[in-house]
């Protein structure tokens, strides 16, 4: 009778848990979906009570008035090269400093580790006066090295590149120093090829942050020419109106699918690389 209990216990726990988490995506989920159909959505059919989810026909309408209004192709385009250059640059310094943490000896080496941990509390707006008065001091304004510089310094990719590099069998690198293999070759032909999931998750969250940056880029960039996406909806919505929902939600989509795109290439290795060395000291 006892087991009979236990095991309704633990069935009515484990529908619970399922609940929660379904009610979690459905919170996460929904305002996507509702984005997706209202960018296909006449005006009228936005305001209607009570709410209209699927819209009367998926006309392309919005999407075409969105990409009339401004630039799109070129905010993209700019996104795209903020996004590749800043997130590759992020993630080669973040792999290079944590193999020096975990495998090089040099002085203070634990407190320049604990230097960079530090650095994840610190918000971004307390570095944004003086990031900008040396990027203006430098005519960086209104430039691509202007908004990639001072985001490039990644002590999130950091600190998850050496908890991975903690749980890696140091005697693979023994053998290879020991068949004359450089620091620069047991980087690059051992440890990386292993380190896939890791890779993934610090490039994933590398990309996603180069891509929906907004503050940083909308103080030092002020020509639409050279707008990323994020301000390019800005752009739109004053153009547009901020009533006109339909051509913002399709510009929204468009600045959204992208990136995606990117997490669902990746979803795969993105749990194992974030846990990656989760339990080590």
């Amino acid at each position: 009778m006892a087991a009979i209990v236990d095991s309704g216990r633990r069935r009515a726990g484990k529908a619970g848990s399922y609940l929660w988490l379904a009610a979690a995506v459905a919170v996460m989920v929904l305002p996507l979906v509702w984005m997706i159909l209202a960018s296909f959505k006449e005006r009228d059919e936005i305001y209607t009570v009570p709410a209209q989810w699927l819209p009367a026909s998926f006309d392309l309408s919005n999407y075409a008035a969105a990409l009339a209004a401004v630039p799109f192709g070129n905010f993209f385009l700019n996104s795209v090269i903020t996004t590749v250059i800043g997130a590759g640059i992020k993630m080669a310094l973040g792999l290079t400093t944590a193999y020096a943490v975990v495998f090089l000896e040099f002085p203070f080496k634990k407190f320049i580790f604990g230097l960079t941990v530090f650095a994840l509390l610190v918000p971004q707006q307390i570095v944004i006066i003086p990031n900008y008065t040396l990027i203006a001091e430098l005519g960086w304004i209104n430039t691509y090295q202007g908004i990639i510089v001072p985001g490039l310094a990644s002590a999130f990719g950091t600190f998850l590149f050496r908890q991975h590099f903690l749980t890696l069998p140091v005697s693979i690198l023994e053998a290879a120093a020991l068949d004359g293999a450089s620091h620069w070759t047991r980087l690059w032909r051992f440890i990386v090829p292993i380190s896939a999931p890791t890779m993934s998750a610090v490039a994933l969250v590398s990309i996603v942050s180069e891509w929906n940056e907004y503050l940083w880029p909308l103080l030092v960039v002020d020509r639409a020419d050279m707008m990323t996406l994020p301000l390019g909806l800005t752009l739109l919505q004053n153009n547009d109106g901020v009533t006109n929902w339909g051509v913002l939600m399709a510009g929204t989509v468009l600045v959204t699918a992208p990136v995606l795109a990117v997490f669902f290439a990746l979803q795969r290795r993105i749990v194992s690389g974030l846990t990656a060395g989760a339990v080590t000291g």
